[in-house]
């Protein structure tokens, strides 16, 4: 986002861009909430990812996360909102998180009370995490070459359109305790022992179930060769405690795509809290939806 474009794009925190990324493009955030053992915390406040999940496994009752309040999200829009400025509002799928919602009622209070409401236009990206951060990076692109939220929206709606993201998970176990658990309800019973492949279509959907982490990781491989063939050479890793793991994908990656990623990251807490250590995705789109020439 250019300093002096009159569109400001904002998200909230279980995108899990890299900050760096986050911080040179200007973009907002509004964080979520995570509870362990009655600790509740911004997820943007939660820096040592290791200390958390270390916490989360020695936890007898898991953890909990809930949406930003509706004066979070005011929090974030009002001092851009008093720029003047337009505002491109992107979020987990409504499916699995309250957030939309919350994003909705606080636009209509901005509305009722006639504080520019009417300049913030929310996008339900029906996905979450490395897919709805290149929504973002989507939007944001868009304004950088110029254009305004109608623009930066059809961009989003864009990589909405061509992406699917996989995530090979170690266990259903957390997506299980949490209820988030989906299309993929039909492996539970003796299939906690697999390691499956999922993908968010608006909820959990069930991609693949497979024996082994190897094989699941040759699968992931399988998949990126079949976006490259596709045309897609954006590509995006992330993981959640398996930095080695998503390293020699990245690497793979980088082979399969002839080129760098879009980013690299790990998942944070209000995600994390529902999957569980040993996540590892895979996603590509074309450059030419983050191209801000």
């Amino acid at each position: 986002m250019t300093a002096s474009s009159d569109t400001a794009v904002v998200c909230d925190s279980s995108q899990y861009l890299p900050p760096e990324v986050i911080a040179a493009k200007g973009i907002g955030v509004v964080s979520l909430y995570v509870s362990i053992d009655g600790d509740q915390q911004r997820e943007t406040e939660i820096t040592d990812y290791d200390d958390f999940y270390s916490r989360l496994r020695q936890s007898s009752s898991g953890a909990t996360t809930s949406q930003p309040s509706v004066g979070d999200f005011l929090a974030v829009w009002q001092p851009l909102l008093d720029q003047g400025k337009e505002i491109v509002s992107i979020h987990i799928s409504s499916a699995i998180s309250g957030t939309f919602e919350a994003a909705n009622q606080a636009r209509q209070r901005l509305v009722d009370d006639d504080q520019g409401g009417e300049r913030i236009h929310l996008y339900d990206s029906e996905m979450a995490c490395g897919a709805t951060g290149l929504c973002v990076l989507a939007a944001a692109a868009a304004i950088e070459a110029g254009g305004g939220p109608e623009e930066a929206l059809a961009r989003a709606r864009e990589v909405r359109e061509t992406l699917k993201m996989w995530f090979a998970v170690d266990t259903l176990e957390y997506l299980r305790k949490g209820g988030r658990i989906g299309g993929a309800s039909a492996w539970i019973g003796g299939a906690l022992k697999i390691k499956p492949i999922l993908t968010i279509d608006r909820e959990i959907a069930p991609i693949e179930r497979v024996r082994t982490r190897s094989r699941s990781l040759e699968r992931l491989r399988g998949y990126a060769r079949q976006l490259h063939e596709s045309g897609a050479d954006a590509w995006v890793v992330q993981h959640i405690q398996d930095p080695e793991t998503a390293e020699v994908l990245a690497a793979d990656c980088q082979e399969i795509f002839g080129g760098k990623p879009a980013f690299i990251s790990e998942i944070g807490p209000v995600i994390g809290a529902h999957v569980g250590p040993g996540l590892i995705g895979l996603g590509a789109i074309s450059w030419s939806i983050l191209d801000a020439d």
